[in-house]
Formats: C-alpha cells, sequence, structure tokens
C-alpha cells in the first residue's frame, strides 16, 4: 500500500546536512541502507525512507537535531527499535530520522518509592534484566523486546495489561523535545496530582508527533512470590470467550489472558515445536502468593469446565513459562510461516469486555467466508484481540480483500462502543479510523498538533492529517 504524502517532500539542503554532520559526525548516516532500515516497521507497509538518520546519544543532542531541523523546516520522525505495527516510523516527507536505540542508560532506580527513570533507548528486556537483583520488575510486555521510549510514544500494553495495566497507568513522567529544541519535562515521581495540565497523558500514546521521548519514568511492581502458567483448550471459541469474561465479572485477580484460536494454535505448534489441542485456547497466568494464586487457578478453573474447558495443562517452572510464553509471543512469525514468503497485516481492535464474545464470532464468521488466512490472538482480558492476514502484497486482489475484512472488523468494534485500536497505535494505517471513532474530538487533536508543532515537522501525516 503506497502512504499518502503527510507534506511536500522537499530534498535536504546541503547546509543543514552540514549543520547536522558537524553536531554528530559519523553518527549521521545517508546510507540507503541504513535510511530503508528506519523507514520500515514490523508491517505490511511500504518503506518510507528519511533523508538521513541521526543516532543521538543525549536529550541534548535530541534537541540540537531538532533545532536544526527546524531552522530548515525539515521533518523528524523518532525510531526506537522499529516494531510498530500501524506504519509509525515511515518518513512520509522525509526528513530526518532520529534514532534513539543508543539511548540506553538506566539513570535511576528507587527502589523505596518503586520507580525508575530511563532513557528512551532503554528496551524492556534491558531494563528488567537491570532490576533483576533488586527484587522488582516492570510488568508491560507487548511482546517485541520495544524500547521504552517507543512504547510510550503509542501507548503500548501487552500480555500482562488485565492486571498491570498498560504505558498509560505505569509512565510517572517525561522528558520531551518540543518541535523547536526546547527540552520539557512533565509529570514527576509523586503518586498523584492535581497540578495543571497531564501534559505525560499528553504525550503517551502521541506517537511522535507532538515531541520527541528522550527519558521515562516508570512505575516498578514486586516480583511475586508464585507464578503459575497453564494452558486450556476448548471445544468452541464462544466457551474460551465466556470463560474471560466471567473471570473478570469475578474480580479474579489473573495477570495473563491470552486467547488463541485453533488456527494460530496450529501456527503455534508447528512454529515452536509444541503439542497443545488445535483448538479455540486460553493461556492464564496467576500471580501473588502460593495460596491465591492456587486460589485464583481452582476458580478459573472451574469456570473453565462450565464453559466447555478441558483439563488445565500447568506450567510452574520458570524454563516452562518462558517456553510457553515465548511461544505466544512468536505467534506472529509463526502466522507468517503458514504461508512461506508472505507479509503480515496485523491489525487489532479493543471492545467493552460484555460485546468481546460477539465481536469475536461475528469477525471468525466474516473469515470463515473469505480466502485469506488470519489467525487470531487476543488480551481478552481487557477486550482486545489481534488478527494478522497472512498476505502477499504483490496481489492487489488479497489487498483489496484484507481491507474488507479489516473495515468490517473495525467498523463493527466502533458499533459496540469499542475503538479502533486497543495496542498497535494509529500511524497511517488508521487515521481514517481514528477520525470516523473520535468525532468532532478529531478537529481537536488537529488543533493541538497545531499548537505544538505549528509547521507539521514532527512526525507528520500520523494519527492526525493536517
Amino acid at each position: 500500500m503506497t502512504a499518502v504524502a503527510a507534506r511536500p517532500r522537499a530534498a535536504m539542503s546541503e547546509q543543514a546536512l552540514a549543520e547536522l554532520k558537524a553536531l554528530l559526525g559519523d553518527r549521521l548516516s545517508t546510507a540507503a541502507a541504513v535510511r530503508e532500515q528506519h523507514g520500515k516497521d514490523e508491517s505490511y507497509h511500504a518503506v518510507e525512507a528519511p533523508d538521513a538518520v541521526a543516532f543521538a546519544l543525549s536529550t541534548e543532542e535530541v534537541s540540537a537535531v531538532v533545532k536544526v531541523c527546524a531552522r530548515h523546516k525539515l521533518p523528524v520522525v523518532p525510531f526506537g527499535t522499529g516494531t510498530s505495527l500501524e506504519g509509525g516510523v515511515g518518513a512520509l516527507a522525509g526528513g530526518v530520522c532520529i534514532d534513539v536505540s543508543g539511548m540506553k542508560e538506566v539513570l535511576r532506580v528507587s527502589t523505596d518509592d518503586l520507580d525508575v527513570t530511563v532513557q528512551a533507548g532503554v528496551t524492556r528486556k534491558q531494563l528488567n534484566e537491570h532490576l533483576r537483583d533488586t527484587g522488582l520488575f516492570f510488568p508491560i510486555d507487548p511482546g517485541a523486546d520495544a524500547s521504552l521510549g517507543g512504547m510510550s510514544a503509542t501507548r503500548a500494553s501487552g500480555t500482562n495489561a488485565v492486571r498491570y495495566g498498560t504505558m498509560r497507568e505505569n509512565v510517572l513522567g517525561l522528558t520531551v523535545v518540543l518541535a523547536d529544541g526546547r527540552i520539557i519535562r512533565t509529570g514527576g515521581r509523586a503518586r498523584k496530582s492535581a497540578a495543571g495540565y497531564d501534559l505525560t497523558r499528553l504525550f503517551v500514546g502521541s506517537e511522535g508527533t507532538l515531541g520527541v521521548i528522550t527519558e521515562v519514568t516508570l512505575r516498578l511492581y514486586g516480583i511475586p512470590e508464585a507464578i503459575s502458567s497453564a494452558v486450556c483448550a476448548f471445544t468452541d471459541i464462544r466457551g474460551a470467550v465466556d470463560t474471560v469474561i466471567q473471570t473478570i465479572q469475578a474480580g479474579i485477580p489473573v495477570a495473563r489472558i491470552e486467547l488463541l484460536d485453533e488456527v494460530q494454535m496450529g501456527a503455534v505448534n508447528r512454529y515452536s515445536k509444541l503439542s497443545y489441542a488445535e483448538a479455540p485456547t486460553l493461556f492464564f497466568e496467576f500471580h501473588g502468593t502460593s495460596a491465591g494464586v492456587q486460589e485464583q487457578a481452582e476458580m478459573v478453573s472451574a469456570l473453565a469446565a462450565e464453559n466447555g474447558g478441558m483439563d488445565f495443562q500447568w506450567a510452574t517452572r520458570a524454563e516452562e513459562r518462558n517456553a510457553l510464553w515465548t511461544a505466544r509471543h512468536n505467534a506472529y512469525y509463526a502466522a507468517l510461516a503458514l504461508r512461506p514468503g508472505s507479509r503480515g497485516w496485523p491489525t487489532d481492535v479493543c471492545v467493552p469486555i460484555s460485546r468481546l464474545a460477539d465481536c469475536i464470532i461475528e469477525t471468525k464468521r466474516d473469515l470463515a467466508q473469505s480466502t485469506l488466512l488470519a489467525p487470531l490472538v487476543g488480551h481478552v482480558g481487557d477486550g482486545n484481540f489481534h488478527l494478522v492476514y497472512v498476505i502477499d502484497p504483490d496481489r492487489p486482489e488479497e489487498m483489496a480483500e484484507a481491507k474488507r475484512l479489516n473495515d468490517r472488523m473495525v467498523d463493527r468494534a466502533l458499533a459496540m462502543g469499542g475503538t479502533c485500536t486497543g495496542e498497535h497505535g494509529v500511524g497511517y494505517g488508521k487515521i481514517e479510523f481514528l477520525a470516523k471513532e473520535a468525532g468532532n474530538a478529531y478537529a481537536v487533536m488537529g488543533e493541538l498538533k497545531r499548537a505544538f508543532d505549528p509547521d507539521n515537522l514532527m512526525n507528520p501525516g500520523k494519527v492526525v492529517r493536517l
């Protein structure tokens, strides 16, 4: 799919290039391979390469680069690890990509206050490795080893969100470079505040369209005394989803509930060399004291049995749990392996938990009537599920069918009081859906964008189209 230009693409001037070179030296690249790598995320969206890539190492360097770009009216596209799924890193109007992956410092850890401040390029796995001996961990787990700056910018969540929330609930404060190069700090380490506008929440989920996030202060949690995981197959998908709904409504504090349909389970078995039933399946994880985990497991097991669930298969040892959740996190690649040489069109929606079964079953009915292969997975504990259309982007009829199915799924979710994306973000792939979902508020988003970025230089063409 070809991107719609966010603004006219103008070649970078020799003067701008010279100023950036003077700032960064060899850490500014105009090599074609580097530019192409930074113009692509994990999705089907075409490469939209920037004119140059700036590898920054500090907030001050990011600020200096942005100031050069502001003087020369060059677009700025932030880049963490490139694991986004809706075209969020494509340089639709060229300009400079600011890669923060070298900003890897854990700046401060407070075990007493359960918080940490990191540079934006620190990844979630790096942070948890750093915290390993403190008895604390950071729970937000989108699957990919994404940068914490990128996770903040896209308001990421993941498998643990049902218990620990998303980045929205876990970001306490930010350092951000604005479109004119000013550095601001939002929020703070206090657990509550009634002081002024909540700028932190404004930047969390803004996808680089209002500024470049360079530092993040996050909540931490104590590592649970006991952790147990389980797998349970069901005779049909409604039984699986009804178990989820009843678990949430009963207030059982499960840490993770993941749904994989029969197609995805077959793919996971082959890709990760497992032998689970190829049926609609729930992956559970329980956190707490030994007694609490046992009580949670017994309650959920009883609910599952009432809804057609088969015997629970338990994974209590760390290596068993890791194998189980690694297989879940590799579901995207397992889906692509069903059709070698294919590309993925990943998409997601989120609906109120009471409408989850209806939304999934109607979506599955559409898929049954289509020729496309599209495994389904979901963070169903919070009403969020995903499809990946396994397609050949060079076949227009497949692209058209994927678009038709995706449009129907998103419209269905919106009609049920849901959202066009629970996790992937908007990028430029879901701008039209956001406009439909937000209604008159979409124009207000545009006004905010103009206030923060009057020249439309910050990741133009994403989230709101001016």
